[in-house]
């Protein structure tokens, strides 16, 4: 048996005791790094890039966003700064400025799809919503009562009558709350009519858009008549507290982000005043009890000018004459709109006569004329003959 050099061995071994710590320092900085979490950007980015496949374009956005639950997809989208673009589908621009939204503006502001979005997005400031008042109905006679109640039950039926209860309550709070603000009438019918003689200051649209014409549905009324009278008695909407302003919720009005917004009921947003105007103690000014005689007739009329077509025709032909312009800029609280004469491109109306050659020439295009009978072909030396049908009478 060979004996073992200690000599050589015992150099070994302090030369591995020398070097040992430099491999337990690596062998413990790999099993910390192995160990350690992984930042949270790059396990979103791995997310990312495993749901959309590194597609980023419009597969991979929509593969994102199909697994996003509604709060999170308006959040989204509240970020995006390309959201913030006007689309009108098919909208009459500016209509919505006509609701019962302050005093309007004549930006049009967003609506449809993109309404909706910027309104989902925009948080509800729950946290000032406060209880309103019982509102103390005195009115100075029984007309005035009777008129009182006729004009809140209007403002129901017509801004809400399709609405659950408690959006119809909300309503005739809203109604209420302006009644009581110092800012507006001190009558109910004062508020509901407010701006009506104007074509661009109705706070309510049915009160000069013609709405009034049509009577009312009778089990529809009888709802909104019973909400009305239970606001005048003293009940109070606690789900919109002080609220004065509503907008439907296809509808952006540039005013929006300038309020509270406290809730939504049915297809309406409601806001308050922000700081102490929306406090109830800013609500002092006490109900007049004289309620104003409305001229429904008059109001049942739209005051937005829509011309027939010779009403047309002669008023371009004066303008022509006059060497003006059937159309005007004019100014209305700083901003400036056109305004004249709408037609329908001044086409003249078709006469009775003119009717019914057009439907006459209509008739015999869609009535197709009966075909000829196709020649018999006779076979040579096949002589024809007429076949009786057996068991059929005949003619």
């Amino acid at each position: 048996m060979a004996g073992i050099d200690w000599t050589s061995m015992l150099k070994r071994t302090r030369r591995l005791a020398a070097g040992a710590p430099v491999v337990l320092a690596a062998f413990g900085v790999a099993m910390a790094a192995s160990s350690t979490p992984r930042p949270e950007i790059d396990r979103r980015a791995e997310a990312v890039r495993t749901l959309t496949k590194g597609d980023l374009g419009a597969r991979g956005l929509a593969a994102i966003t199909s697994r996003m639950d509604p709060s999170q997809l308006a959040l989204a989208i509240r970020h995006d700064p390309g959201e913030h673009r006007p689309a009108l589908y098919g909208l009459t621009p500016g209509w919505e400025s006509l609701t019962l939204a302050g005093r309007p503006r004549l930006e049009f502001g967003a609506t449809g799809l993109d309404a909706m979005k910027l309104n989902a997005a925009t948080p509800a400031a729950s946290q000032y919503l406060r209880t309103a008042q019982p509102f103390v109905f005195r009115p100075a006679t029984a007309e005035d009562r009777r008129r009182a109640l006729r004009c809140l039950t209007q403002g129901v039926y017509y801004e809400a009558a399709l609405e659950p209860t408690a959006g119809q309550e909300a309503v005739a709070q809203v109604i209420l709350n302006r009644v009581r603000d110092p800012n507006y009438a001190n009558t109910i019918c004062g508020v509901v009519f407010e701006g009506a003689e104007r074509t661009t200051g109705c706070q309510f649209s049915f009160t000069c858009d013609g709405a009034l014409s049509q009577a009312p549905v009778g089990w529809a009324w009888a709802r909104a008549k019973l909400v009305a009278e239970r606001a005048l008695a003293g009940h109070v909407s606690a789900a919109v507290g002080t609220a004065t302003h509503y907008h439907a919720d296809y509808v952006h009005p540039w005013w929006s982000p300038t309020l509270n917004k406290l809730t939504q009921i049915g297809a309406h947003i409601f806001y308050r005043w922000k700081g102490v105007y929306g406090e109830p103690a800013a609500f002092s000014q006490r109900y007049s009890g004289r309620e104003p005689l409305i001229d429904e007739a008059r109001f049942s009329r739209p005051r937005i000018q829509i011309a027939t077509a010779a009403e047309a025709d002669k008023a371009l032909a004066e303008a022509a004459a006059n060497g003006e312009s059937v159309m005007r800029t004019v100014e209305i609280n700083g901003q400036t709109r056109v305004v004249g004469v709408a037609s329908l491109g001044g086409r003249r109306q078709a006469t009775p006569a003119e009717i019914a050659a057009i439907n006459q020439r209509l008739s015999v295009f869609e009535t197709p004329a009966p075909a000829a009978p196709a020649p018999a072909v006779v076979a040579p030396g096949v002589t024809p003959m007429d076949v009786e049908e057996v068991g059929r009478p005949g003619a």
